[in-house]
């Protein structure tokens, strides 16, 4: 995060000239109020994008409380800022404010997720048949070679590069079947999502089973057959949904287990 400290720094640096505390430059001209209002909502977007980036990629756990002071502090900005962006993304889906207590890192329910990518799979079907008839060679290129990245990654046993190639593969393909609102819905789906998605290739022997889907939907799409690139990548969702349910009563009897063994020492440690 200390690495968009500079992009921060260039948004807030005053535009033509300085600034006294009146508002006037020293320059002596007025500053202007529209820069300052630009200025200003462009840095709550990076520092927006700069938390969400840090919430997708796992730097914040779900249910993790995000303080306004700590994540000024970290980004170099003011507290004004880091409120609007918790707000923008509580709207996103990705934080929830509680009141009286703060803003926490939203934990999707396991049922909320089984909706979404049931809604993914359809989405994507349509887009697998779009692709299919309309993408043009150097589209193709692209995500043969995002998928090659993910290969490579398979091989390295980056399961950390590989979810973004993953996400950067899908998401590319949505843009690419050139609908606008159907893109926006599905980022704002694939957000809620991504705890369960990366979480899911934390587990190193999916890598491999997932870089082959991601294979089959590219032949399927550059095969121009309609139907099996629209097939392959329903398939794909629907797969990803049953690994994240298995995953997620894993996860579960895990965390049973744990606690089993917690009461067992304590009631142990009482006999003695």
């Amino acid at each position: 995060m200390k690495l968009a400290q500079n992009r921060f720094k260039q948004l807030r640096a005053p535009l033509g000239g300085s600034e006294d505390a009146t508002g006037v430059e020293r320059g002596g001209l007025i500053a202007n109020p529209t820069i300052a209002l630009l200025q200003n909502s462009s840095l709550t977007t990076v520092v927006q994008q700069e938390i969400e980036r840090a919430i997708l990629q796992g730097e914040y756990a779900p249910g993790s409380k995000l303080t306004e002071a700590d994540l000024a502090q970290r980004l170099g900005v003011s507290r004004g800022p880091v409120r609007e962006a918790f707000r923008m993304l509580d709207e996103a889906g990705l934080v929830r404010t509680e009141k009286n207590r703060g803003v926490f890192v939203r934990d999707i329910p396991i049922d909320e997720a089984v909706e979404i990518f049931d809604l993914r799979a359809a989405m994507d079907e349509l887009v697998g048949r779009r692709l299919a008839r309309n993408i043009t060679p150097a589209q193709l290129k692209e995500i043969r070679n995002l998928v090659d990245s993910m290969e490579k990654a398979v091989k390295a046993d980056d399961a950390y590069n590989y979810h973004l190639f993953n996400l950067k593969f899908h998401d590319r393909l949505v843009e690419m079947a050139g609908n606008s609102k159907l893109t926006a819905i599905y980022r704002k789906l694939i957000k809620e999502l991504s705890l369960f998605r990366r979480l899911n290739l934390a587990d190193g022997w999916l890598l491999p089973i997932s870089a082959n889907e991601h294979r089959q939907i590219l032949k399927a799409i550059a095969s121009g057959d309609e139907e099996a690139a629209g097939r392959a990548m329903f398939d794909h969702a629907m797969d990803s949904k049953e690994r994240t349910i298995e995953n997620d009563l894993r996860r579960q009897s895990r965390s049973t287990a744990g606690v089993a063994s917690k009461f067992a020492k304590a009631a142990h440690a009482e006999r003695q």
